[in-house]
């Protein structure tokens, strides 16, 4: 690893946050303690002129083109280069340059896939991902969720788990009462998130522990409709929007918490359900995508059906009733994330990126 010196990560930063946003700033600030030279070329860079922001179509053009003019500047300084990947257009138009780009200054490749519609993508567009993948010297996921359908395609892709910041999301003594329970969601407020299924799992919650409340942290196209549905289901008094949290927020968010409720349609990893655990916080989620993989049911959190308010509601009760369960899953959720702490993610990411480094040598000779 004493050849590995500088590492650029192409990937997204806050604003506007997100899962692989947050990711890519830890990534970073962690392989800085490792004392490697880190840059990062961003994949959402704010819009030169700012007025261009503005325009559609035209914001996009100017965005890519200011990327590929930081990618050919930037990349021939690099001992690796490390991808953060996603599905559809973003694939096309920010990973595929990026791998392309690489491999016309011979740098060692590590793509690091994280979409949770991969299956959907690749079953769609698989010749063209392929022509680009195909390039790269190491594919990496997050989970073996996504590692199942890289293989599906007969493309080996090696698990290295996302950075949790031990330090910041950590279980403290909790100060809440059993009989004033606190529940959270903790996703943005999109479609795919299925807020409003938390929502209405909350109103049944609240119908048995009348002192129950809810915390909303996100933002989203789909806040007025969710306002909306609170206003409906009369929880106006009992239901926050908090917007966005900053990352020290949000760890005090979920060590306050009693119940984490997690509704999505669609995920692979999600990083609120480890921080939940990480913060000794029950979940209750979804067995949506990459889920079960993650977590198991009735060991670590408890999973449902996609849209099942009903059965939602029911075992967050059932936690809230329980403290030997609550204790139970706390202790091995606890166990569950160990893996995601920096130290063993560190072992598995430098072997990776030896590996990438060794292939890009072979390959160059060969050429």
């Amino acid at each position: 690893m004493a050849s590995i010196k500088k590492v650029t990560i192409v990937g997204p930063l806050a604003p506007p946050a997100g899962g692989m946003a947050n990711q890519t700033k830890k990534l970073a600030d962690f392989l800085r303690s490792e004392h490697i030279d880190v840059q990062v070329i961003r994949t959402n860079a704010d819009y030169r002129p700012s007025f261009i922001g503005k325009i559609p179509v035209v914001r996009a053009v100017f965005r890519l083109f200011f990327y590929i003019v930081s990618l050919l500047s930037k990349l021939k300084n690099t001992d690796v280069i490390h991808i953060m990947a996603n599905s559809g257009w973003s694939w096309h138009l920010f990973a595929a340059p990026a791998i392309a780009i690489g491999r016309l200054y011979s740098k060692p490749i590590v793509v690091n896939y994280r979409g949770g519609y991969a299956q959907e993508f690749f079953d769609k567009s698989w010749r063209w991902v392929n022509l680009t993948l195909s390039k790269s010297h190491k594919v990496i996921v997050p989970s073996s969720f996504l590692q199942e359908v890289f293989s599906g395609f007969e493309v080996k892709a090696e698990i290295v788990p996302n950075v949790l910041d031990e330090a910041l999301f950590s279980p403290v003594k909790s100060t809440s009462e059993s009989s004033n329970p606190h529940i959270i969601v903790a996703r943005n407020l999109e479609a795919i998130y299925d807020v409003a299924t938390a929502i209405q799992a909350f109103a049944l919650i609240k119908a048995t522990i009348p002192s129950a409340r809810l915390s909303i942290a996100g933002t989203g196209p789909e806040l007025s409709n969710l306002t909306k549905l609170v206003a409906q289901l009369n929880l106006q008094d009992a239901v926050t929007f908090t917007g966005r949290l900053s990352p020290s927020e949000m760890a005090k968010l979920y060590q306050s918490a009693d119940i984490m409720l997690n509704a999505s349609t669609v995920d692979n990893t999600p990083n609120a359900i480890i921080e939940s655990l990480a913060c000794g916080t029950p979940v209750v989620t979804t067995n949506a995508g990459g889920i079960p993989k993650l977590v198991s049911h009735q060991h670590d959190a408890m999973l449902v059906a996609i849209g099942d308010k009903q059965l939602m509601a029911e075992h967050a009760v059932a936690i809230l009733n329980d403290d030997k369960l609550a204790e139970s899953m706390v202790n091995n959720g606890l166990n569950t994330i160990s893996k995601f702490y920096w130290s063993n993610v560190w072992l598995s990411l430098k072997a990776c990126y030896h590996d990438a480094l060794i292939r890009s040598k072979t390959a160059e000779k060969a050429q």
